[in-house]
């Protein structure tokens, strides 16, 4: 038996199962709620975020408010795809378009160092689980062999209530994977205030640099990728001259 032919029963199996249809509308529900409110925000002609304008995210974020009619259309699209999630015969149309924008969303925190990645990650990985549920019902758009689907007609008709350890558990540790991952990616953040940033300059190992980074960010109004350039000279100089004090010493 194939690898792919295995994933197949698992899936077939997932499909009969009380737990996993659970866990879908949770992730439907949870990827609902995510947009309806900015959704809202936006027909309401308000500012997304509170973010300050020389965060590297609220460039972006300022630009798009900037827009006009624009702004108001992204919100009534994010309100349009949350209801689609919601209602269970149009859910996979709602997934279906919610996978390009909150792609796009977690690529861009990313990019910007926003603090949102670790739930930007997370709602991605709900959205392809989504996906995933659906697979019957897209495989046949996909370039693989079509399998008997008589084998899903015929387990269907039997709901198992057998909780899926393995399932679940590996849900709890990417969770764990996530958030542990997003915290060391980066050596620093801007963080969401220029307060918030200089706090984050406190445990660093590299205080005089993380300083400048934030003042750089805040106060200059500098791109993120110039103010990054900042902070690492100012780390090496940082660096230099610690280690010829302790040289001296």
């Amino acid at each position: 038996m194939s690898i792919f032919t295995k994933l197949e029963n698992f899936y077939y199996e997932a499909k009969g199962n009380k737990w996993f249809r659970y866990f879908t509308v949770f992730c439907r529900v949870g990827l609902a709620l995510g947009f309806i409110p900015s959704g809202i925000v936006k027909i309401m002609g308000e500012r997304f975020t509170a973010l300050p304008a020389n965060h590297p995210l609220g460039h972006y974020f300022d630009a798009l408010y900037q827009t006009g009619y624009y702004y108001t259309f992204i919100g009534i699209g994010q309100i349009i795809t949350a209801l689609l999630l919601l209602i269970p015969r149009t859910a996979l149309l709602g997934a279906i378009i919610y996978f390009p924008t909150i792609l796009n969303i977690c690529i861009l925190a990313y990019a910007t160092r926003f603090e949102g990645t670790r739930i930007t990650t997370l709602m991605l990985l709900a959205n392809l689980y989504l996906l995933c549920w659906d697979y019957d019902r897209i495989k046949y758009i996909l370039p693989f062999k079509q399998s008997n689907t008589e084998i899903y007609a015929t387990k269907k008709k039997t709901l198992s209530n057998k909780f899926p350890f393995l399932f679940f558990g590996g849900v709890f540790v990417t969770v764990v994977l996530v958030i542990v991952i997003n915290i060391f990616i980066f050596e620093i953040r801007p963080g969401n205030s220029l307060i918030e940033c200089k706090n984050g300059c406190l445990g660093s190992k590299y205080p005089d640099a993380s300083r400048k980074f934030c003042d750089c960010i805040y106060n200059q109004g500098k791109s993120l990728d110039k103010c990054l350039e900042v902070y690492k000279q100012a780390k090496e100089l940082e660096k230099n001259g610690s280690l010829n004090t302790t040289t001296s010493k």
